[in-house]
């Protein structure tokens, strides 16, 4: 019961924040979307009988810290938020290569050249418009493809429910940032700042969900 309860809080509070989103409300996104995370972190305490993951707990904190972050405007906001998300990314990557079976060069660098195109891509599409936030945004996008190829090595290595989870969170958050990165620097639209906190939402809590899967 306290996990269902959990888990409506946790709906609930990203959907007022989507509203302030929509409705252009600012106190509703400034008072919800750090709610996300809290709510995402009291979810999976509860969800845990075994002991939590300390190394997902951080991930978890600094994407709440990320998320407070880009809640206000200008370049020192956004670096501290981009910051906080990379090394939120980094733990989730280090989650995600604990449950690995095995560790082999070749796998992970065949695993590796799709997500890379991808990061080349964006970044020759966003290139002009980037200016001095280039090299930030370039080191930022590699770990969120780093986190695709390593959640890809997992589910080829294991075939596990958790493993599947884990790979499309980690497919749908790269899809969110890639979605942030056109929003913030080709082309603002109502239409993707929606569509960023959706995908967001959606990948949180499937990478909440095959970490619970995992220790059980």
């Amino acid at each position: 019961m306290n996990k269902k309860i959990a888990l409506f809080i946790f709906i609930c509070v990203a959907t007022l924040d989507m509203l302030g989103i929509i409705l252009k409300i600012e106190i509703l996104r400034l008072v919800f979307k750090p709610l996300i995370l809290v709510s995402l972190i009291a979810l999976y305490k509860i969800s845990t009988s075994k002991g939590s993951n300390k190394i997902y707990v951080l991930a978890l904190l600094f994407s709440f810290l990320g998320d407070v972050f880009l809640l206000f405007e200008g370049e020192l906001f956004f670096m501290l938020g981009l910051g906080s998300f990379l090394i939120a990314h980094v733990f989730f990557i280090k989650v995600v290569v604990s449950w690995w079976k095995d560790f082999k060069w070749k796998e992970i660098i065949i695993m590796a050249v799709p997500f890379g195109m991808l990061v080349v891509g964006l970044m020759l599409f966003l290139k002009d418009d980037l200016g001095v936030m280039l090299i930030p945004v370039i080191v930022y996008a590699t770990v969120i493809g780093s986190l695709g190829t390593v959640a890809t090595v997992l589910y080829k290595q294991k075939k596990t429910s958790y493993a599947l989870i884990m790979m499309v969170g980690a497919f749908v958050f790269m899809s969110s940032d890639t979605i942030l990165s056109i929003n913030l620097f080709y082309k603002p639209m109502m239409l993707f700042n929606i569509l960023v906190m959706c995908t967001y939402v959606v990948a949180q809590y499937l990478i909440y969900r095959a970490v619970v899967l995992k220790g059980r």
